[in-house]
């Protein structure tokens, strides 16, 4: 039971007085100095004001006058975390554990760690433990599959997840991950379809659906991510905030659980007309604030990948809703009026696979900002073996997608591929992919991994060991394939019959190089091949490819702009 001056203390940081009631307990802490509750009171006071390192300080010493408490350790964690000693608070994190196994948030906030931080065997260890404790817990089963994803077992991860719903059908975030991860199988359609209808069956039905506004000469454009800022997604929202038409107005509305410095972040905010914060709001508050905002347009960039905020969208806080830029597929959420997509993404006839109308941005529903730390287009050493490469996750290496690219490397012999990803650092994670091309008939010594652990601008320098990229499918590429091609490397893909395995063929379009679209896997072993034994060719791209790209819809941002503020302004005004 917390002491009153605790609770005093306490009642003044919430009533705006932090500064004070640091104060007060820094008195506290000197006056009584073997007191746990002090030094944990001061901790935590020090953490709210994000002074992370003292925080964890006096949270340390805390732990050290009453090392039985799990909740200390916890605490400690949190503080070491957000000091960035990673290391230490996962550790911090582990005691928890021991101490208290009843602790289900324990087992979550390390599971969740050892995610963020790539000790992904590690947190699918912590997960399955954490369920054999807490077996209806659908934030432990989505940690867990999760992490069998990035271990590339996705078959496995998704039988879990259907398991843990066929006893927990409620479970509507877990349902959700499945959504995601489905886009890495060879399921029909039809299955897909089904499962993104069953979810958004399971979201409440809009009681008061927000209505429109008087006619107006603006339109009020709300943006809602986790992504804005330093991530794949980030990459295509820069034309949405910096070249909006004079009669949009934009209001970004942040879901991203983290503040750590990001110089993409600090460009969006400025761009964007009004800014909010929103990861701390539960689904109530956000559509408070949606509706305060009088947002027309409300537009998700999240679907159904990490932080997506769906549950709070099925609640209709703006008139027109759209899905856009960051999910390969429908949502499944009725609430939502419409999906962005293109004519080569989802041709005639697609909208039977989606619960929205479909707006086709043509000729590309994505628009690429190039990354301003990217280096110089260069060749391989002429010395060098040619070198196929594909730096996507290693949740997309899907056995055909490893018997695809085995019969590239087949057909010329003393090739090699380079692999790059988050994960490909751990010893457990990287037999696995060996071993897959090793069954394929690859030797090991072929295959190079190389974990994720590089500033932007090396990673983009790696593409100069790479004579030509290889797509994964059925999911493929996004930012890798247009990092890629900006680096001069061409990328070879076969074209699939969703979305998701026709995204590249919709970038190749419109940059110029459709000849690079195949559509069966022996026409993607003859242009790999045959366009890695053509040098003069490759370096005839390295040296344009980069001004191609420049000339080209992919990279034109106001023209982009212009067709997608056109298309959800005339979606608005057709609502009834």
């Amino acid at each position: 039971m917390p002491s009153d001056f605790w609770m005093r203390t306490v009642q003044e940081a919430e009533a705006g007085r932090l500064t004070e009631a640091i104060a007060s307990a820094r008195v506290r802490q000197r006056t009584r100095p073997r007191d746990a509750e002090a030094c944990e009171l001061l901790g935590l006071l020090l953490l709210r004001a994000r002074e992370p390192t003292q925080a964890a300080h006096h949270l340390r010493r805390a732990t050290e006058l009453e090392p039985g408490s799990a909740l200390l350790q916890s605490r400690l964690a949190d503080a070491l975390m957000a000091a960035g000693d990673i290391r230490n608070g996962i550790s911090a994190m582990r005691r928890a554990v021991e101490l208290d196994p009843s602790a289900e948030d324990a087992w979550l906030a390390l599971s969740a760690a050892q995610l963020l931080h790539g000790d992904t065997p590690g947190a699918a260890i912590t997960a399955r433990d954490g369920l054999s404790r807490h077996p209806a817990s659908q934030q432990l089963a989505g940690n867990h599959a999760i992490a069998l994803a990035r271990t590339g077992r996705i078959d496995e991860a998704i039988e879990g997840v259907e398991r843990f719903l066929g006893q927990h059908p409620d479970a509507t975030e877990l349902r959700s991950n499945l959504l995601l991860m489905l886009q890495y199988t060879e399921r029909d359609a039809a299955q897909i379809l089904a499962a993104h209808r069953a979810y958004g069956a399971a979201l409440p039905a809009p009681t008061a659906p927000a209505l429109r506004r008087a006619p107006s000469d603006t339109l009020r454009v709300g943006i809602l991510s986790s992504d804005l800022g330093s991530h794949s997604v980030g990459f295509f929202v820069q034309p949405l905030l910096a070249h909006a038409p004079k009669h949009v107005q934009v209001t970004a509305f942040s879901n991203s659980p983290h503040h750590h410095p990001d110089a993409m972040r600090d460009r969006f905010r400025s761009l964007a007309g009004r800014w909010h914060e929103v990861h701390a709001m539960d689904d109530a508050a956000l559509d408070a604030l949606v509706r305060r905002e009088s947002i027309d347009v409300l537009v998700e960039l999240n679907g159904h990948t990490g932080e997506n905020r769906l549950p709070a969208l099925a609640r209709k806080p703006a008139p027109c809703m759209v899905s856009a830029i960051g999910y390969p597929d429908t949502t499944g959420v009725t609430a939502i009026d419409a999906r962005v997509a293109d004519s080569t993404t989802d041709p005639a006839g697609s909208e039977v696979w989606c619960t929205e109308r479909l707006l086709r941005l043509d000729p590309c529903f994505l628009c690429y900002t190039p990354p301003d730390e990217a280096p110089e287009p260069a060749m391989p050493p002429d010395d060098a073996p040619i070198t196929f490469a594909s730096f996507n996750n290693v949740a997309k290496l899907v056995p055909r997608t490893v018997e695809l690219w085995s019969s590239v490397l087949k057909e010329l012999p003393g090739s090699r591929l380079l692999l790059k990803s988050i994960g490909l650092e751990d010893a457990t994670i990287r037999g696995l992919v060996l071993d897959r091309f090793a069954s394929a008939g690859i030797a090991r010594e072929r295959v190079e991994l190389l974990d994720a652990g590089l500033d932007r601008g090396s990673h983009l320098a790696l593409y100069r060991r790479v004579h030509v990229a290889l797509d994964p499918t059925p999911y493929n590429g996004t930012t890798t394939t247009c990092e890629a091609l900006w680096m001069g490397v061409p990328v070879i893909t076969l074209q699939g019959a969703r979305h998701a395995s026709r995204v590249s063929s919709s970038l190749l379009q419109a940059v110029g190089f459709g000849e690079w679209i195949t559509r069966d896997a022996a026409g993607f072993t003859r242009a790999a091949t045959g366009l890695a034994k053509d040098h003069a060719r490759l370096r005839s791209l390295r040296a344009s490819m980069r001004d191609a790209m420049r000339a080209s819809p992919l990279l034109d941002a106001r023209a982009y702009a212009t067709r997608f503020f056109r298309a959800i302004g005339d979606l608005y005004s057709s609502l009834p």
